[in-house]
């Protein structure tokens, strides 16, 4: 039994209104599967990379499952006093050992059991084999069903402050590495990966850097799209710097810079600033938060959260 690559969701505003959806709450974690072969038990990222190091609590429990063999899909997740997902919480938790009791395992499909392929199966089947499957673990829960319509479900994800829904329809199959449009996420917050391509230098009291520069792939171009100067603590800033300091590069590698005409946003980049930044190979993936994108295509009041070890930079687009 082999990784096979998760099923990907469309971003949308709303439901569509043909068909029989499933909403579940959008977690602000890592995109992780499970596999149990025998003795031996795995979590790999999407990328994919082996991560069962990194939550040995979570493959522990995958482990007990009663089950020969098993693949599922599911996020790594964090949640604070409140209930609520956070990717800033669940990097603290990998510095922060006495946080871990906080980090989950959302489980919420089934590809895979006792050599039976599943994702041919409609996903109500798929969930209805994972429920009896999987009772909820000390690190192990199943991702709930919301009910009720689209409109109350959303008012209430938008009054608890959650990241968002993620909506199945119900006789859909597990299409492996496919954004096919049978899952669909429908954000409530603004938060999406960047790559990180430079950053400029420290000011006042700081230390190591001042901004990471961001922006997301068109193609094959890496566009700017703005400066990130928050959410950095002092570890962290010392460990991105240190991460930089691997990957330099000796020429910028966004492709709208220097930045031409009028500038709205105040992110413009002119070709004297740039002498002054150090530029990255495009390494490493950020998760950002903003309030809005600008007229200029730049992020508004962005702060950082962390870094997506399990997200290829190629694959980082802007998401509309």
């Amino acid at each position: 039994m082999r990784f096979i690559r998760p099923m990907l969701a469309a971003t949308e505003e709303q439901l569509p209104r043909e068909g029989k959806w499933s909403m579940e709450v959008k977690l602000d974690g890592i995109r992780a599967i499970a596999i149990k072969n025998g003795a031996q038990t795995r979590l790999f990222s999407r990328r994919p990379r082996d991560i069962s190091a990194d939550y040995p609590e979570i493959a522990h429990a995958i482990a007990g499952l009663p089950a020969r063999q098993l693949m599922v899909d599911g996020e790594i997740a964090a949640l604070d006093e409140k209930g609520r997902s956070s990717f800033q919480l669940l990097q603290n938790a990998k510095r922060d050992p006495a946080a871990r009791d906080r980090v989950f395992y959302f489980m919420f499909d089934l590809m895979h059991v006792d050599g039976r392929d599943t994702t041919s199966l409609p996903l109500a089947q798929r969930r209805k084999m994972l429920r009896r499957l999987a009772p909820p673990g000390v690190s192990l829960k199943l991702s709930a069903s919301l009910d009720g319509s689209f409109q109350r479900v959303w008012n209430l994800v938008r009054k608890l402050g959650l990241e968002g829904i993620i909506a199945k329809r119900e006789d859909s199959k597990y299409e492996a590495g496919r954004r096919s449009g049978a899952w669909i996420k429908i954000k409530a917050r603004h938060e999406q990966e960047f790559v990180i391509g430079g950053y400029t230098p420290p000011k006042g009291h700081r230390e190591y850097f001042g901004s990471i520069l961001a922006g997301y792939y068109a193609g094959k171009q890496l566009f700017y799209s703005g400066r990130v100067g928050t959410g950095f603590d002092a570890a962290a800033l010392a460990s991105l710097y240190g991460r930089f300091q691997k990957i330099r590069a000796a020429a910028c590698p966004f492709s709208n810079l220097p930045t031409k005409g009028r500038i709205h946003s105040g992110q413009g980049v002119t070709a004297a600033e740039m002498k002054r930044y150090a530029w990255l190979r495009p390494r490493l993936v950020c998760q950002v938060k903003f309030l809005e994108w600008t007229r200029d295509g730049n992020l508004r009041q962005p702060v950082f959260l962390g870094l997506r070890e399990d997200k290829r930079p190629p694959d980082v687009a802007r998401e509309t």
